[in-house]
C-alpha cells in the first residue's frame, strides 16, 4: 500500500471520529492509460474536504461535486465509469484512451472503530482485507497472510491493505544518500542505519532517519516483513556481514543486497559459509546489487538498485493476482 493510500485511511478515520459523513472512492478497473493503479484511494466529507487522488486531474473535482450534491452513493456503494466517452476524456482531462471504474462507498460516524481499526493496523504493518458487499455496504475487516490485488466475486469487493514497502540501508555513504533521496517517490519509507558515529553525525542525509547502532541489532528491532528490501553498503564486511547474517537467516524481506564488485560478492558468500549461513540462505542475496546497466558513480548505483527493486516488484505483483484474496 502506498503512502498516499496509507494516509488516505488515517484522514478517513479522523474524520469519522470528529463526526463527519465520509465517502471512500476506490478505483476497481483501469482500461487504456490511467494515472493511478487500481486499488488507489480518495476520501472526501460532508464539508467538501479531501484526501488522496484517483487520477491527478478533474475526476477528482467531478466526484466530489457529484458526491456534495448527493447524486451519488447516498445510502450505499456505486459504480460509476470515468472515460467512456470522447467528452468524458475531453473534459476530464484523462489521458487519450483512459477510463476509470470506481466504486463509492457512503461511511457513517457509526463506522469509525472499524476503520481506526484499519488504520491502526496499517500503521503497525499488518495485512488486512477490506471486504465490501457492494449491494448493502455491509463491510468487515480480516486478517491476510498475504498482500492480494484488488478483486470483485459475486458482488463483493476484496481489497488488501498492507505496510508501504520499506527499504533498510547499512552505511551512511553517498549510494544510500541517493537512495534516501529518490526511493521515497515510489513509496518506500527509508532508514539508514551505520555504527560508525562520525559517518551519522556528519551525513548529508537529511530526509530519512539515520541511526547509530550496530546493524544487526537494529535489523532485530525491526519488522522484516515481505514488503521490505535490505541492503549492505558499507564495502566493510565487519559491518555488512553482521547485517546480512540477521537479514538472511531471520526476516521474510523480499530483497537483501549487498553492492560490490563481481569478485567482492564471491568473497562475501564464502565468508558467509564459513559463518554457518546455509546455501539456501546465501542465494537469497543479490550481490552485485540492482540492474546490470553500467553503473558506476553513486546516483548511477542508485538508479540502478531502484530498477531492480521495481521489477521485483512487478513480478510480485503478478504472481499475487488471484481472483481472491486468501484469508487468514
Amino acid at each position: 500500500m502506498n503512502s498516499l493510500d496509507q494516509q488516505v485511511v488515517e484522514q478517513l478515520s479522523e474524520w469519522l471520529e470528529s463526526g463527519k459523513q465520509c465517502w471512500l472512492c476506490t478505483i476497481i478497473d483501469t482500461f487504456g492509460s490511467s494515472p493511478r493503479p487500481v486499488g488507489s484511494l480518495l476520501a472526501c466529507n460532508e464539508d467538501g474536504l479531501y484526501c488522496g487522488s484517483l487520477s491527478g486531474g478533474c475526476v477528482e473535482d467531478d466526484l466530489r461535486e457529484s458526491i456534495n450534491r448527493r447524486e451519488l452513493a447516498t445510502s450505499k456503494p456505486e459504480k460509476i465509469t470515468y472515460g467512456v466517452t470522447v467528452e468524458d476524456v475531453q473534459r476530464l482531462g484523462l489521458p487519450c484512451g483512459g477510463t476509470l471504474e470506481v466504486v463509492i462507498e457512503p461511511i457513517e460516524p457509526a463506522q469509525k472503530a472499524l476503520y481506526r481499526s484499519l488504520a491502526d493496523k496499517i500503521s503497525a504493518r499488518e495485512l488486512v482485507t477490506r471486504t465490501v458487499n457492494i449491494e448493502t455496504g455491509e463491510t468487515t475487516l480480516e486478517s491476510a497472510t498475504t498482500y492480494q490485488s484488488l478483486s470483485i466475486e459475486d458482488g463483493v469487493l476484496y481489497h488488501t491493505y498492507g505496510p508501504s514497502f520499506q527499504l533498510l540501508l547499512i552505511g551512511a555513504v553517498q549510494v544510500a544518500y541517493y537512495l534516501a533521496n529518490m526511493a521515497p517517490a515510489l513509496d518506500y519509507q527509508v532508514e539508514v542505519c551505520d555504527p560508525r558515529a562520525e559517518l551519522v553525525e556528519n551525513s548529508p542525509i537529511s530526509n530519512v532517519p539515520v541511526i547509530n547502532a550496530m546493524p544487526d541489532d537494529w535489523l532485530r528491532s525491526k519488522t522484516l516483513d515481505q514488503q521490505t528490501a535490505i541492503i549492505a553498503l558499507c564495502h566493510d564486511p565487519r559491518i555488512d556481514d553482521m547485517a546480512l547474517m540477521e537479514a538472511l537467516q531471520d526476516s521474510q524481506a523480499f530483497y537483501i543486497g549487498a553492492m560490490g564488485s563481481q569478485r567482492t560478492s564471491a568473497q562475501r558468500r564464502e565468508r558467509l559459509t564459513l559463518l554457518d549461513i546455509s546455501q539456501h540462505e546465501i542465494d537469497k542475496l543479490h550481490a552485485p546489487v540492482g540492474l546490470p546497466i553500467g553503473s558506476k558513480t553513486p546516483p548511477e548505483i542508485a538508479i540502478a538498485i531502484l530498477a531492480e527493486l521495481t521489477s521485483l516488484r512487478a513480478i510480485a505483483r503478478k504472481k499475487t493476482s488471484n481472483p481472491k484474496p486468501e484469508k487468514g
